[in-house]
């Protein structure tokens, strides 16, 4: 490998082990001491650049793509506070597992501490939200040294997929001159071919493997499902998602109801037609329905913490064995109920145990026609709803988006309603969310992020302020070439604090906690490139989404809704699945 010079070469061997592991894309913001990095991604052939204009949108951006992914979409920024607008989304991938790798440059150590112009302290900025820091060494046309950052690139790599995934921060020093320019006996013309080229493939393989039970805990835990009363209960999935094969194979053996949250790749999908997939229960898992329920003699658990709070309160109360299986052994649930954590990969586990407890379920007719029948109540209460509120939005987004589709939902009430409105089916649709800190910023980056991975059409559904936090990552529709159907639900400000106490204390509930705006988004159509239709009802909103993901390019539909009569509808529709539950 030839170079002008140590920065430009450093950076290119470091580029090319990424490409020779598998990296295919990166995603980068303009800067001047990142040069040296930004010039050798944006060389490489192998490597798709995606260039956005700040490091915040860039972050979630790659945040998204690794989500739907798997993959690593290293980011490539400059010195000083561009470093840390990458923060919110390191946190994000920390708590939900997503693999990540942060790329800084910074200044030589002389400049450090100095007062220097865009010199900030970079060492270990991100604190323990990382897997793996390293502050690299000045570079340098040294054999040795160019070995040394080969294995860090593939450890960097190893570390941000292992298990459990999360973001890994490598900074980079460079003195200048930072482009390629040529400085003569900066590079030697004898260096090793090993040293300058790598090897063929990548220089350091890592053989990864995933946690795995000895048979006699396997077996264990098969006693433990040969039950008549047990659950399946399925939180939002780490990245790649759950085997689906796996787990219905599970569902089989046991014959047990799968509560599966919508962010769980499991309430989607073939295998809903022959498995009892539960989709409901945020509308009917309270005391007064479930009192009168048997409790479950055990609760298999896989996933992050559920989306569902009735759920959550529901798991607390039961008296059930509860097996918790985390492939990191973190007990990640915060009620504390777990009696097992079991360290292992809920999908190889699945598995095991769907051979060992043969074809044949063990759960009792009875146990399952309760939660049969409380399902078909419930989603009968959905249907005979009248009019026009946000559940509705949730509901018909999902019936009316076309196969296959990757739907991302915004945190705040999107979400929970499609927890809540979502039916399970047997449509190819993958739905993905930010649960990880369970923030609204950095949404439309990652909804563009993840619609950038793949061929499939992208709805995004996002509330009005998780819309206005992140607009500038709209930009990424015409800068990444990502075409996506915006669905803005409007009801003009923080509709989710309808459903807490403070609602009944105004003041200081509208101006301080539903935070009313007023904002005009249609204009945000022409400013960033989308077509842009607004509904009012429900009849206009189905036929604007239809029409939206038929047509090419994107499409920003605004839902207009009223908070309070939407929390409204809410509660009377849960109200009635209980009368029903409780009377039938």
């Amino acid at each position: 490998m030839t170079a002008p010079n140590r920065n430009t070469l450093w950076a290119r061997v470091f580029v090319d082990e990424l490409a020779a592991a598998g990296v295919s894309a990166a995603c980068i913001t303009p800067g001047s001491r990142s040069t040296p990095l930004t010039a050798a991604f944006a060389r490489h052939e192998e490597i798709d650049v995606f260039s956005h204009l700040d490091e915040r949108a860039s972050a979630f951006f790659a945040l998204g793509r690794a989500r739907r992914t798997g993959d690593v979409t290293p980011l490539v920024c400059t010195s000083g506070t561009a470093a840390a607008n990458y923060h919110p989304a390191v946190i994000e991938a920390s708590q939900a597992r997503v693999p990540m790798l942060l790329l800084t440059a910074d200044r030589p150590p002389e400049l450090r501490d100095g007062g220097a112009n865009q010199t900030i302290d970079q060492e270990k900025l991100y604190g323990d939200a990382v897997r793996w820091y390293r502050d690299l060494p000045e570079p340098e046309a040294e054999p040795r040294k160019l070995r040394s950052l080969r294995t860090t690139a593939a450890r960097a790599l190893a570390e941000a997929t292992g298990t459990p995934a999360g973001p890994v921060h490598l900074n980079f020093p460079f003195r200048k001159p930072l482009e390629p320019t040529p400085v003569p006996g900066d590079v030697p013309d004898d260096l090793p071919a090993l040293a300058a080229d790598g090897r063929e493939g990548a220089f350091l393989r890592t053989a990864a493997g995933a946690p795995e039970l000895d048979d006699r805990e396997v077996r264990r835990i098969a006693e433990a499902l040969s039950t008549d009363r047990g659950l399946v209960v399925a939180g939002p999935a780490d990245p790649p998602g759950f085997d689906r094969e796996a787990i219905a194979a599970l569902g089989h053996a046991t014959g047990f109801p799968i509560l599966a949250d919508p962010l769980s790749g499991l309430r989607f999908g073939g295998h809903t037609r022959v498995l009892p997939v539960a989709g409901g229960y945020d509308g009917y898992l309270d005391p007064a329905v479930t009192r009168s329920w048997p409790d479950p003699e055990v609760v298999l658990r896989i996933g992050a913490s559920p989306t569902s709070k009735p759920l959550l309160e529901y798991l607390a109360r039961i008296d059930a064995r509860q097996l918790l299986v985390d492939p990191a052994g973190e007990p990640r649930e915060a009620a504390f109920v777990a009696s097992d954590l079991v360290v292992a990969d809920p999908s190889r586990l699945a598995a095991r145990l769907s051979r060992l407890l043969g074809g044949a379920g063990a759960a009792d007719t009875e146990w399952r026609a309760l939660f049969e029948r409380a399902e078909r109540i419930h989603w009968e209460a959905v249907a005979d709803a009248d009019g026009f509120f946000e559940g509705r939005v949730l509901a018909d987004v999902a019936d009316l988006t076309p196969e296959p589709s990757t739907l991302f939902v915004s945190n705040s009430m999107p979400v929970r309603d499609a927890d809540r409105f979502a039916r399970p089916t047997s449509k190819s649709l993958t739905v993905l969310g930010n649960r990880g800190a369970s923030g609204i910023d950095g949404i439309a980056s990652t909804a563009l992020g993840a619609g950038s991975a793949t061929t499939d059409h992208l709805t995004l559904v996002v509330g009005d302020l998780a819309y206005y936090h992140d607009l500038s990552g709209l930009l990424a529709v015409g800068r990444c070439d990502v075409d996506a159907t915006i669905v803005l639900v409007n009801n003009d400000g923080g509709g989710i604090f309808h459903t807490l106490p403070i609602e009944s204390f105004d003041p200081p509930f509208t101006s301080h906690f539903k935070t009313p705006h007023g904002l005009d988004f249609e204009p945000t159509g022409d400013l960033f490139g989308l077509d842009y239709v607004r509904a009012d009802d429900r009849e206009s909103f189905r036929d604007a989404y239809a029409e939206a993901v038929a047509a090419p390019g994107s499409t920003l539909v605004e839902a207009v809704t009223d908070a309070e009569e939407s929390h409204r509808r809410r509660e009377a529709i849960a109200t009635s699945v209980r009368e029903a539950l409780r009377s039938d």
